[in-house]
């Protein structure tokens, strides 16, 4: 099933859904599968897959924190291959791969994307790619089933929206605000205008990433987003409060 028609049929049951976000190997493999099992339990519809990189240039403190200890504590490629099939084959939820293109060309785009399909990831998400050098694994990805998540920016031109557009499959991940992950996000006006913007040039689902928090935004974005998208809120919960705290988390998240 592809991610679309995934996202079509969740949103029959629910108007907003939720993608959640891991790095894999932080704090721990053991970690992350607890974190995903509450996830679980809570009705997250996808989840983020990170493989750790070295100069994760679209992330914030915390989860350049993350990737740095979870590769100083000797995490691999392999690794995170081996973790996504694990989760796809124990959860509902879908599962993408989120990271950047060095992993990719190190290891061949070909390669890359049998691995991908063969761990059971739907698609990735790999933000410092430009579609201009993303025709061939694009392609590969087409021929696999498995789709490429494209970025759309508060500072894209309509011109350029088109252009990403275009390229979109399965769903695109809206940026609600400029710079990295891991600030607070004003829910208003401009963010409703981006997925706006979003709409009239694709007819993918859109995703809504960078600063969701809490019950209120997913309240804003609900009847306008089709997910939302929680990274940086959770990972901060886990680390000061542990499983106990990342499940009231995403209980009040989702009530």
């Amino acid at each position: 099933m592809g991610l679309e028609t995934f996202i079509a049929e969740r949103k029959q049951d629910k108007e907003l859904l939720v993608m959640a976000h891991v790095v894999c190997g932080y704090p721990s493999f053991d970690e992350n599968m607890q974190e995903l099992e509450i996830m679980a339990e809570a009705g997250v519809d996808l989840v983020e897959l990170q493989f750790p990189f070295s100069e994760p240039s679209a992330d914030g403190p915390l989860f350049v924190r993350a990737n740095e200890q979870s590769l100083k504590a000797g995490t691999t490629v392999d690794q995170c291959f081996e973790f996504m099939k694990l989760v796809s084959e124990r959860f509902s939820f879908k599962v993408l791969m989120m990271g950047y293109y060095n992993t990719v060309f190190k290891m061949g785009e070909d390669i890359f994307v049998q691995r991908l399909k063969e761990a059971g990831g739907v698609g990735y998400i790999l933000p410092d790619l430009p579609i201009e050098e993303s025709a061939k694994l694009h392609s590969l990805s087409e021929q696999a089933g498995v789709e490429p998540v494209i970025l759309m920016t508060p500072t894209s031109s309509d011109k350029r929206l088109a252009q990403l557009g275009v390229a979109s499959r399965g769903m695109v991940y809206a940026v609600a605000r400029k710079g990295v992950t891991g600030s607070k996000t004003s829910m208003g006006d401009d963010v409703i205008g981006l997925i706006d913007r979003c709409r009239q040039h694709t007819n993918v689902p859109v995703g809504v990433g960078f600063g969701i928090a809490s019950k209120a935004d997913m309240d804003f974005l609900r009847g306008s987003a089709d997910l939302a998208i929680v990274g940086t809120a959770a990972l901060k919960t886990w680390e000061e409060s542990g499983a106990d705290g990342l499940r009231a988390f995403f209980a009040e998240l989702l009530a």
